[in-house]
């Protein structure tokens, strides 16, 4: 009796790069079919085209450094400040009372508005984007950290507390473990969020910066560098956030172990 070798399971990357690839390969057959002009929707490979020679001649470079300068560092201090503010809101009722209304009325503004006045007081340069990011990327990260942090189960919280423990224990091995998922998401959702805050920026005054090349292009009518310049934009929102997802995996854990159970169940 010939004994089958099991199978290897297929890479959880190769049904995306699949779904790409039929995506490309429309796209390539919409534009020959349909005879598309290059300045209405250039070909794929005239968007593969420009991104190697911007490579190639250097000239990508500034704009990607400092588009992910931007977000990273705006990102950064969003989602601190989003997790702290967070935290203390949760925490404290007082502080509910008085802080969240000016936070909900900050986050009802359109950022877009806000954009010609942070730039009369941050200035035309990085500083500017960086505002911008961080008061795009802040309340989805707010708004999930405090509904984590007050979905924490109450049943253990009163264990914990009838053997004593104290405030700063439920905090950290209570609350912020039932919370960590919703944290996560609010991650996830937070880096296209600072993406879009940076370009937005970039628009509105910039000199480098993905947003200004896309923004420049425009006025040039180089319809193949403006798309080059959208699908950096996609693959570093793609990356962004599945770094955020293998942090995620790596930090609760704890999850990850119970889906592996309901599998096995």
């Amino acid at each position: 009796m010939s004994t089958q070798r099991p199978r290897r399971p297929v890479p959880g990357f190769i049904y995306p790069l699949l779904s790409l690839a039929v995506v490309i390969g429309c796209w390539q057959i919409a534009v020959r079919a349909f005879a598309i002009p290059d300045y209405v929707l250039p070909a794929p490979a005239q968007v593969w085209r420009a991104l190697a020679e911007g490579f190639a001649s250097g000239s990508l470079w500034p704009h990607i450094v400092a588009t992910l300068q931007e977000t990273l560092v705006g990102y950064a201090i969003g989602s601190a400040l989003a997790v702290l503010l967070g935290a203390l809101l949760a925490e404290s009722r007082v502080f509910e009372r008085f802080v969240f209304p000016l936070l909900a009325g900050l986050q009802a503004m359109p950022k877009v508005a806000l954009g010609p006045i942070i730039l009369v007081w941050c200035g035309y340069g990085s500083a500017s984007k960086i505002v911008l990011v961080v008061l795009v990327c802040f309340f989805p990260l707010f708004v999930n950290t405090v509904n984590g942090l007050k979905r924490a189960d109450a049943d253990l919280l009163d264990t914990c507390r009838a053997f004593s423990a104290s405030r700063l224990f439920l905090f950290f091995h209570v609350k912020v473990p039932c919370a960590a998922s919703e944290i996560f998401s609010g991650l996830q959702i937070g880096v296209s969020l600072a993406l879009i805050g940076a370009v937005v920026g970039e628009f509105l005054s910039s000199q480098q910066g993905l947003g200004f090349l896309i923004s420049s292009s425009s006025v040039n009518m180089s319809v193949s560098t403006m798309f080059a310049g959208v699908v950096l934009l996609a693959v570093i929102g793609v990356c962004g956030a599945q770094i955020v997802r293998v942090v995620q995996r790596r930090v609760v854990f704890w999850e990850r172990r119970e889906a592996t159970r309901g599998e096995g169940g």
